[in-house]
Protein backbone atom coordinates (compact mmCIF):
# COMPACT_ATOMS: atom_id res chain seq x y z
CA UNK A 1 0.00 0.00 0.00
CA UNK A 2 1.34 3.42 -0.72
CA UNK A 3 1.74 6.13 1.74
CA UNK A 4 -0.65 8.48 1.50
CA UNK A 5 0.01 11.74 -0.25
CA UNK A 6 0.48 14.64 1.84
CA UNK A 7 -2.01 17.20 0.36
CA UNK A 8 -0.66 20.57 1.68
CA UNK A 9 2.54 19.94 -0.97
CA UNK A 10 0.21 19.23 -3.99
CA UNK A 11 -1.52 22.61 -4.55
CA UNK A 12 -5.37 22.95 -4.03
CA UNK A 13 -7.66 20.55 -3.48
CA UNK A 14 -11.05 20.86 -4.52
CA UNK A 15 -13.19 19.89 -1.89
CA UNK A 16 -12.37 18.68 1.56
CA UNK A 17 -13.36 14.80 0.69
CA UNK A 18 -11.99 14.89 -2.82
CA UNK A 19 -9.39 13.49 -4.26
CA UNK A 20 -5.96 15.02 -4.07
CA UNK A 21 -5.13 17.59 -6.61
CA UNK A 22 -1.87 18.18 -8.69
CA UNK A 23 -1.38 21.40 -10.68
CA UNK A 24 0.42 19.25 -13.09
CA UNK A 25 -0.96 15.94 -12.67
CA UNK A 26 -4.42 16.77 -11.91
CA UNK A 27 -6.42 14.46 -10.07
CA UNK A 28 -4.86 11.25 -8.26
CA UNK A 29 -7.01 8.92 -7.38
CA UNK A 30 -6.98 4.71 -7.25
CA UNK A 31 -8.21 4.51 -10.79
CA UNK A 32 -5.05 5.55 -12.46
CA UNK A 33 -0.99 5.73 -11.18
CA UNK A 34 -0.12 7.59 -8.18
CA UNK A 35 2.46 10.23 -9.85
CA UNK A 36 3.29 11.79 -6.15
CA UNK A 37 4.40 8.66 -4.20
CA UNK A 38 8.35 9.19 -4.24
CA UNK A 39 9.75 9.98 -0.45
CA UNK A 40 12.92 11.40 1.09
CA UNK A 41 15.16 7.83 1.04
CA UNK A 42 13.64 7.15 -2.77
CA UNK A 43 14.34 10.48 -3.60
CA UNK A 44 17.51 9.94 -2.36
CA UNK A 45 18.33 7.30 -4.19
CA UNK A 46 16.72 7.88 -7.35
CA UNK A 47 19.25 11.45 -7.27
CA UNK A 48 22.10 9.01 -6.91
CA UNK A 49 21.31 7.07 -9.77
CA UNK A 50 20.98 9.81 -12.03
CA UNK A 51 24.11 11.34 -11.04
CA UNK A 52 26.02 7.83 -10.37
CA UNK A 53 26.12 5.99 -13.61
CA UNK A 54 28.30 6.26 -16.63
CA UNK A 55 29.90 9.36 -15.61
CA UNK A 56 32.00 7.89 -12.93
CA UNK A 57 33.09 5.46 -15.49
CA UNK A 58 35.24 8.55 -17.54
CA UNK A 59 36.69 10.28 -14.23
CA UNK A 60 40.01 8.72 -13.99
CA UNK A 61 40.33 9.78 -18.03
CA UNK A 62 40.12 13.29 -17.43
CA UNK A 63 42.68 12.91 -14.18
CA UNK A 64 45.25 11.82 -16.74
CA UNK A 65 44.30 14.39 -19.34
CA UNK A 66 44.45 17.92 -16.44
CA UNK A 67 46.39 16.07 -13.70
CA UNK A 68 45.47 14.82 -10.54
CA UNK A 69 45.41 18.31 -8.68
CA UNK A 70 43.34 20.30 -11.51
CA UNK A 71 41.76 17.52 -12.18
CA UNK A 72 39.91 17.18 -7.81
CA UNK A 73 39.89 21.38 -8.35
CA UNK A 74 37.38 20.55 -11.49
CA UNK A 75 35.68 18.50 -9.83
CA UNK A 76 34.89 19.92 -6.67
CA UNK A 77 34.01 23.31 -8.65
CA UNK A 78 31.45 21.83 -10.64
CA UNK A 79 30.37 19.71 -7.80
CA UNK A 80 29.07 23.14 -5.79
CA UNK A 81 28.10 24.72 -8.60
CA UNK A 82 25.83 22.04 -10.21
CA UNK A 83 24.11 21.99 -6.05
CA UNK A 84 23.53 25.01 -6.67
CA UNK A 85 21.98 24.90 -9.41
CA UNK A 86 19.90 21.51 -8.04
CA UNK A 87 19.07 23.46 -4.89
CA UNK A 88 17.57 26.13 -7.30
CA UNK A 89 15.28 23.85 -8.84
CA UNK A 90 13.46 22.83 -5.71
CA UNK A 91 13.25 26.42 -4.21
CA UNK A 92 11.98 27.29 -8.17
CA UNK A 93 9.31 24.29 -8.00
CA UNK A 94 7.80 25.35 -4.87
CA UNK A 95 7.57 28.95 -5.89
CA UNK A 96 5.84 27.41 -9.22
CA UNK A 97 4.02 24.48 -8.85
CA UNK A 98 2.88 24.63 -12.28
CA UNK A 99 6.37 23.62 -13.37
CA UNK A 100 7.12 20.25 -14.24
CA UNK A 101 10.12 20.47 -16.65
CA UNK A 102 13.21 22.93 -17.59
CA UNK A 103 11.08 23.81 -20.71
CA UNK A 104 8.08 25.21 -17.82
CA UNK A 105 10.97 26.89 -16.19
CA UNK A 106 12.02 28.68 -19.99
CA UNK A 107 8.52 29.61 -20.82
CA UNK A 108 8.71 31.91 -17.37
CA UNK A 109 12.07 33.47 -17.95
CA UNK A 110 11.74 33.90 -22.19
CA UNK A 111 8.41 33.18 -22.99
CA UNK A 112 7.50 30.59 -26.21
CA UNK A 113 11.64 30.87 -27.06
CA UNK A 114 12.51 29.66 -23.77
CA UNK A 115 10.31 26.75 -23.99
CA UNK A 116 11.03 25.53 -27.56
CA UNK A 117 14.91 25.54 -26.62
CA UNK A 118 14.70 24.21 -23.66
CA UNK A 119 12.52 21.61 -24.14
CA UNK A 120 14.08 20.30 -27.56
CA UNK A 121 17.69 20.39 -25.25
CA UNK A 122 16.31 18.49 -22.69
CA UNK A 123 14.71 15.69 -24.79
CA UNK A 124 18.00 15.56 -26.68
CA UNK A 125 20.22 15.39 -23.74
CA UNK A 126 18.69 12.70 -22.33
CA UNK A 127 18.29 10.58 -25.58
CA UNK A 128 21.87 10.78 -25.75
CA UNK A 129 22.10 9.86 -22.57
CA UNK A 130 20.29 7.16 -22.94
CA UNK A 131 22.22 6.21 -26.17
CA UNK A 132 25.56 6.62 -24.22
CA UNK A 133 23.78 4.14 -21.45
CA UNK A 134 22.65 1.44 -24.04
CA UNK A 135 26.52 1.67 -25.47
CA UNK A 136 27.89 0.93 -22.07
CA UNK A 137 25.54 -1.95 -21.88
CA UNK A 138 26.98 -3.56 -24.83
CA UNK A 139 30.64 -3.05 -23.68
CA UNK A 140 29.99 -4.75 -20.46
CA UNK A 141 27.70 -7.60 -22.06
CA UNK A 142 30.93 -7.66 -24.70
CA UNK A 143 33.62 -8.39 -21.86
CA UNK A 144 31.16 -10.02 -19.72
CA UNK A 145 31.16 -12.69 -22.88
CA UNK A 146 34.34 -12.54 -24.53
CA UNK A 147 32.50 -10.65 -27.15
CA UNK A 148 30.35 -14.00 -27.65
CA UNK A 149 28.13 -12.15 -30.73
CA UNK A 150 28.07 -8.83 -32.41
CA UNK A 151 28.12 -5.62 -30.81
CA UNK A 152 24.94 -4.64 -32.92
CA UNK A 153 23.06 -7.47 -31.40
CA UNK A 154 24.23 -6.77 -27.65
CA UNK A 155 23.17 -2.82 -27.94
CA UNK A 156 19.71 -4.11 -29.42
CA UNK A 157 19.43 -6.31 -26.75
CA UNK A 158 20.09 -3.41 -24.11
CA UNK A 159 17.77 -1.17 -25.77
CA UNK A 160 14.91 -3.99 -25.44
CA UNK A 161 15.72 -4.29 -21.66
CA UNK A 162 15.71 -0.08 -21.85
CA UNK A 163 12.15 0.03 -22.72
CA UNK A 164 10.72 -3.49 -21.02
CA UNK A 165 11.98 -1.12 -17.53
CA UNK A 166 11.33 2.60 -18.49
CA UNK A 167 8.12 1.36 -19.48
CA UNK A 168 7.03 1.37 -15.59
CA UNK A 169 4.90 4.47 -15.53
CA UNK A 170 5.95 6.41 -12.26
CA UNK A 171 10.03 6.85 -10.66
CA UNK A 172 8.03 5.49 -7.52
CA UNK A 173 8.27 2.29 -8.95
CA UNK A 174 10.95 2.43 -10.23
CA UNK A 175 13.02 3.56 -7.07
CA UNK A 176 13.13 -0.46 -5.89
CA UNK A 177 15.28 -0.34 -9.30
CA UNK A 178 17.67 2.23 -8.12
CA UNK A 179 18.24 0.58 -4.68
CA UNK A 180 19.39 -2.41 -6.68
CA UNK A 181 21.46 -0.24 -9.93
CA UNK A 182 23.48 1.63 -7.18
CA UNK A 183 24.88 -0.54 -5.51
CA UNK A 184 26.20 -2.64 -8.49
CA UNK A 185 27.31 -0.15 -10.40
CA UNK A 186 29.28 1.40 -6.66
CA UNK A 187 30.44 -2.30 -6.06
CA UNK A 188 31.98 -2.82 -9.54
CA UNK A 189 34.01 0.61 -9.55
CA UNK A 190 35.74 -0.69 -6.11
CA UNK A 191 36.50 -3.85 -7.06
CA UNK A 192 38.21 -2.27 -9.82
CA UNK A 193 39.99 0.31 -7.29
CA UNK A 194 40.99 -2.37 -5.19
CA UNK A 195 42.16 -4.68 -8.14
CA UNK A 196 44.19 -2.17 -9.99
CA UNK A 197 46.01 -1.01 -6.41
CA UNK A 198 47.14 -5.06 -6.20
CA UNK A 199 47.66 -6.09 -9.42
CA UNK A 200 51.79 -5.29 -10.64
CA UNK A 201 50.11 -2.84 -13.72
CA UNK A 202 47.01 -1.69 -15.49
CA UNK A 203 46.04 -4.70 -18.38
CA UNK A 204 47.19 -1.81 -20.94
CA UNK A 205 50.70 -0.75 -19.79
CA UNK A 206 53.80 -2.69 -21.08
CA UNK A 207 56.05 -4.77 -19.29
CA UNK A 208 58.70 -3.02 -17.19
CA UNK A 209 62.16 -4.62 -17.67
CA UNK A 210 63.48 -7.23 -15.75
CA UNK A 211 64.60 -6.94 -12.37
CA UNK A 212 62.11 -3.73 -11.87
CA UNK A 213 58.45 -3.06 -11.05
CA UNK A 214 56.16 -0.60 -12.61
CA UNK A 215 55.91 2.49 -11.76
CA UNK A 216 52.69 4.43 -12.40
CA UNK A 217 53.16 7.37 -14.67
CA UNK A 218 49.99 10.11 -12.96
CA UNK A 219 50.76 13.27 -12.74
CA UNK A 220 50.38 15.99 -10.44
CA UNK A 221 49.29 18.95 -13.07
CA UNK A 222 48.47 18.01 -16.41
CA UNK A 223 49.79 19.53 -19.80
CA UNK A 224 47.06 19.01 -22.27
CA UNK A 225 45.81 20.70 -25.29
CA UNK A 226 42.28 23.61 -25.22
CA UNK A 227 40.81 20.79 -27.05
CA UNK A 228 41.99 17.58 -24.52
CA UNK A 229 41.36 20.15 -21.45
CA UNK A 230 38.07 21.49 -22.79
CA UNK A 231 36.70 17.70 -23.45
CA UNK A 232 37.95 16.73 -19.42
CA UNK A 233 36.41 18.95 -18.08
CA UNK A 234 33.04 18.16 -20.22
CA UNK A 235 33.72 14.79 -18.90
CA UNK A 236 33.19 16.16 -15.31
CA UNK A 237 30.37 18.32 -16.52
CA UNK A 238 29.03 15.05 -17.63
CA UNK A 239 29.51 13.12 -14.27
CA UNK A 240 27.30 15.62 -12.61
CA UNK A 241 24.15 16.54 -15.47
CA UNK A 242 21.87 14.51 -13.32
CA UNK A 243 20.16 17.80 -12.96
CA UNK A 244 17.57 18.29 -15.55
CA UNK A 245 16.14 15.15 -14.25
CA UNK A 246 15.64 16.42 -10.75
CA UNK A 247 13.18 18.48 -12.13
CA UNK A 248 10.93 14.91 -13.10
CA UNK A 249 12.00 13.57 -9.21
CA UNK A 250 10.63 16.74 -7.27
CA UNK A 251 7.83 16.67 -8.92
CA UNK A 252 6.63 13.15 -7.73
CA UNK A 253 7.95 13.41 -4.35
CA UNK A 254 5.14 13.53 -1.57
CA UNK A 255 6.78 16.17 0.07
CA UNK A 256 8.68 18.14 -1.78
CA UNK A 257 9.63 20.56 1.19
CA UNK A 258 12.67 17.64 1.99
CA UNK A 259 14.10 17.97 -1.34
CA UNK A 260 16.87 20.49 -0.16
CA UNK A 261 17.87 17.74 2.63
CA UNK A 262 17.70 14.56 0.04
CA UNK A 263 19.89 16.82 -2.46
CA UNK A 264 22.69 17.58 -0.20
CA UNK A 265 22.66 13.53 1.21
CA UNK A 266 23.33 12.81 -2.56
CA UNK A 267 25.86 15.33 -3.69
CA UNK A 268 27.91 15.03 -1.08
CA UNK A 269 27.81 11.48 -1.59
CA UNK A 270 29.02 11.94 -5.01
CA UNK A 271 31.10 14.08 -4.92
CA UNK A 272 33.17 11.97 -2.26
CA UNK A 273 32.52 9.05 -4.56
CA UNK A 274 33.69 10.38 -7.65
CA UNK A 275 37.23 12.49 -6.35
CA UNK A 276 38.09 8.81 -4.18
CA UNK A 277 37.31 6.38 -7.41
CA UNK A 278 38.95 8.59 -9.69
CA UNK A 279 41.90 9.69 -8.03
CA UNK A 280 42.53 6.42 -6.59
CA UNK A 281 42.30 4.43 -10.22
CA UNK A 282 44.33 7.59 -11.88
CA UNK A 283 46.69 6.89 -9.18
CA UNK A 284 47.56 3.29 -10.02
CA UNK A 285 47.15 3.71 -13.81
CA UNK A 286 48.01 6.79 -14.73
CA UNK A 287 47.92 7.41 -18.37
CA UNK A 288 47.36 3.51 -18.97
CA UNK A 289 43.79 4.10 -17.37
CA UNK A 290 40.92 2.41 -20.14
CA UNK A 291 37.69 4.64 -21.14
CA UNK A 292 35.53 3.64 -19.81
CA UNK A 293 37.16 2.90 -16.59
CA UNK A 294 35.42 -0.77 -15.62
CA UNK A 295 38.45 -1.93 -18.54
CA UNK A 296 41.68 -1.02 -16.25
CA UNK A 297 42.50 -4.32 -14.57
CA UNK A 298 41.65 -6.42 -17.94
CA UNK A 299 41.38 -9.69 -17.86
CA UNK A 300 39.15 -11.68 -15.24
CA UNK A 301 38.51 -8.81 -13.40
CA UNK A 302 37.08 -6.42 -16.20
CA UNK A 303 34.56 -9.27 -16.28
CA UNK A 304 33.73 -9.47 -12.76
CA UNK A 305 33.54 -5.66 -12.79
CA UNK A 306 31.11 -5.33 -15.44
CA UNK A 307 29.53 -8.17 -14.47
CA UNK A 308 28.58 -6.18 -11.40
CA UNK A 309 27.94 -2.96 -13.25
CA UNK A 310 25.73 -4.60 -15.67
CA UNK A 311 22.84 -4.02 -13.55
CA UNK A 312 23.36 -1.04 -12.81
CA UNK A 313 24.32 0.30 -16.37
CA UNK A 314 20.30 -1.19 -17.23
CA UNK A 315 18.94 0.65 -14.12
CA UNK A 316 21.21 4.20 -15.57
CA UNK A 317 19.34 3.17 -18.61
CA UNK A 318 16.22 2.94 -17.33
CA UNK A 319 16.06 6.13 -15.20
CA UNK A 320 17.39 8.55 -17.99
CA UNK A 321 14.97 6.76 -20.77
CA UNK A 322 11.93 7.22 -18.58
CA UNK A 323 12.38 10.80 -17.60
CA UNK A 324 12.58 11.82 -21.22
CA UNK A 325 9.70 9.74 -22.54
CA UNK A 326 7.72 10.23 -19.43
CA UNK A 327 8.33 14.36 -20.31
CA UNK A 328 7.05 14.05 -23.82
CA UNK A 329 3.89 11.74 -22.75
CA UNK A 330 2.80 14.51 -19.86
CA UNK A 331 3.26 17.42 -21.92
CA UNK A 332 1.52 15.57 -24.95
CA UNK A 333 -1.69 14.60 -22.15
CA UNK A 334 -1.65 17.50 -19.46
CA UNK A 335 -5.12 18.49 -19.15
CA UNK A 336 -6.55 15.40 -20.66
CA UNK A 337 -8.53 12.60 -18.60
CA UNK A 338 -6.14 10.02 -19.99
CA UNK A 339 -2.88 11.43 -18.12
CA UNK A 340 -4.13 10.23 -14.74
CA UNK A 341 -6.01 7.02 -15.94
CA UNK A 342 -5.30 3.64 -17.00
CA UNK A 343 -7.51 4.39 -20.92
CA UNK A 344 -6.15 2.42 -24.40
CA UNK A 345 -5.06 6.15 -25.36
CA UNK A 346 -3.11 6.27 -22.05
CA UNK A 347 -1.46 3.25 -23.00
CA UNK A 348 -0.81 4.08 -26.78
CA UNK A 349 0.59 7.14 -26.09
CA UNK A 350 2.45 6.02 -22.86
CA UNK A 351 4.07 3.29 -24.76
CA UNK A 352 4.92 5.26 -27.90
CA UNK A 353 7.08 7.52 -25.47
CA UNK A 354 9.02 4.75 -24.40
CA UNK A 355 9.50 3.36 -27.54
CA UNK A 356 10.82 6.72 -29.04
CA UNK A 357 13.06 7.74 -26.85
CA UNK A 358 14.83 4.04 -26.92
CA UNK A 359 14.76 3.16 -30.92
CA UNK A 360 16.47 6.83 -31.28
CA UNK A 361 18.71 6.33 -28.59
CA UNK A 362 19.88 2.74 -29.97
CA UNK A 363 20.53 4.96 -33.30
CA UNK A 364 22.72 7.42 -31.49
CA UNK A 365 24.65 4.37 -29.43
CA UNK A 366 25.49 2.77 -32.66
CA UNK A 367 26.29 5.67 -35.01
CA UNK A 368 28.81 7.05 -32.30
CA UNK A 369 30.32 4.01 -30.62
CA UNK A 370 32.96 5.84 -28.96
CA UNK A 371 32.34 6.14 -25.12
CA UNK A 372 35.32 8.86 -24.04
CA UNK A 373 33.42 10.85 -27.42
CA UNK A 374 30.19 10.19 -26.55
CA UNK A 375 30.62 11.44 -22.83
CA UNK A 376 32.07 14.25 -23.49
CA UNK A 377 30.21 15.59 -26.40
CA UNK A 378 26.53 14.99 -24.51
CA UNK A 379 28.51 17.15 -21.18
CA UNK A 380 29.28 20.15 -23.65
CA UNK A 381 26.56 20.12 -26.14
CA UNK A 382 23.55 19.55 -23.41
CA UNK A 383 25.09 19.05 -20.14
CA UNK A 384 25.59 22.68 -19.73
CA UNK A 385 22.74 24.20 -20.88
CA UNK A 386 20.80 21.75 -18.83
CA UNK A 387 22.57 22.10 -15.44
CA UNK A 388 23.99 26.02 -15.62
CA UNK A 389 22.01 29.25 -17.94
CA UNK A 390 18.59 28.37 -16.58
CA UNK A 391 19.31 27.68 -12.89
CA UNK A 392 20.76 31.34 -13.23
CA UNK A 393 17.87 33.00 -15.16
CA UNK A 394 15.81 31.49 -12.33
CA UNK A 395 17.29 32.80 -9.32
CA UNK A 396 17.04 35.93 -11.76
CA UNK A 397 13.31 35.75 -12.36
CA UNK A 398 12.87 35.06 -8.84
CA UNK A 399 14.77 38.25 -7.50
CA UNK A 400 15.53 40.99 -9.27
CA UNK A 401 12.72 42.96 -9.09
CA UNK A 402 13.41 42.44 -5.19
CA UNK A 403 15.96 44.88 -5.36
CA UNK A 404 19.59 45.77 -3.46
CA UNK A 405 17.10 46.56 -0.17
CA UNK A 406 15.58 42.88 -0.12
CA UNK A 407 18.84 41.57 1.53
CA UNK A 408 22.44 42.40 1.62
CA UNK A 409 23.06 38.83 -0.51
CA UNK A 410 21.35 40.48 -3.25
CA UNK A 411 24.24 41.96 -5.25
CA UNK A 412 26.88 38.90 -4.47
CA UNK A 413 23.79 36.73 -6.00
CA UNK A 414 22.86 38.42 -9.26
CA UNK A 415 27.03 38.28 -9.72
CA UNK A 416 26.65 34.65 -8.84
CA UNK A 417 23.81 34.13 -11.22
CA UNK A 418 24.97 35.92 -14.38
CA UNK A 419 28.70 34.08 -13.66
CA UNK A 420 27.28 31.06 -13.81
CA UNK A 421 25.12 32.04 -17.04
CA UNK A 422 28.05 32.87 -18.48
CA UNK A 423 30.30 30.26 -17.78
CA UNK A 424 27.55 27.92 -18.63
CA UNK A 425 27.38 29.74 -22.23
CA UNK A 426 31.32 29.67 -22.30
CA UNK A 427 31.69 25.57 -22.12
CA UNK A 428 28.64 25.06 -24.21
CA UNK A 429 30.62 27.02 -26.98
CA UNK A 430 33.99 26.13 -26.63
CA UNK A 431 33.52 22.69 -25.24
CA UNK A 432 31.03 21.29 -28.22
CA UNK A 433 34.12 22.92 -30.20
CA UNK A 434 36.73 21.34 -28.40
CA UNK A 435 34.99 17.98 -28.52
CA UNK A 436 34.07 17.77 -32.06
CA UNK A 437 37.86 18.66 -32.96
CA UNK A 438 38.50 16.27 -30.62
CA UNK A 439 36.52 13.41 -32.59
CA UNK A 440 37.50 14.44 -35.46
CA UNK A 441 41.25 14.03 -34.96
CA UNK A 442 40.21 10.45 -33.48
CA UNK A 443 38.62 9.58 -36.44
CA UNK A 444 41.77 10.56 -38.52
CA UNK A 445 43.82 8.96 -36.19
CA UNK A 446 42.31 5.83 -35.71
CA UNK A 447 39.96 5.23 -38.80
CA UNK A 448 37.25 5.08 -36.07
CA UNK A 449 34.71 2.48 -35.09
CA UNK A 450 31.89 1.83 -38.51
CA UNK A 451 28.06 2.75 -37.49
CA UNK A 452 26.50 -0.57 -36.15
CA UNK A 453 29.70 -2.11 -35.85
CA UNK A 454 30.09 -6.36 -35.07
CA UNK A 455 33.53 -5.03 -33.90
CA UNK A 456 34.40 -5.67 -30.06
CA UNK A 457 34.11 -2.46 -28.21
CA UNK A 458 35.42 -3.44 -24.83
CA UNK A 459 38.79 -3.02 -25.22
CA UNK A 460 39.54 0.73 -25.90
CA UNK A 461 41.67 2.48 -23.49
Amino acid sequence: MSDPIDDKELGPVPSQNGPAYDVVFGEITEDGPNYRNVGFLGTVILMMKTQIGLGVLAIPTAFDTLGMVPGIICLVAIACITTWSDYMIGVFKLQHREVYGIDDAGALLLGKTGRVILSLAFCLYWIFVSGSGILGISIGLNAVSSHGACTAAFSAVAAILGFIFCSVRTLGRITWLAWVGLPCILTSVIIVTVAVGIQDRPAAAPAPEVGSDWVSDWKVVGNPSFTQGMTAVCNLIFAFSGTPGFFAIVSEMRNPRKYTSALLFCQAGVTIVYAIIGGVVYDYCGSYVSSPALGSAGGTVKKIAYGFALPGLIVTTTIVSHIPAKYIFVHLLRGSRHLNSNTVKHWVVWLSCTLSVIVIAYIIASTIPVFDSLVSLIGALLGTLMCFQPMGGMWLYDNWNKGRKSSKFWLPMVCWSIFVIVLGSFFTIAGTYACVVGIKQSYDESGGSPAFSCADNSNSS
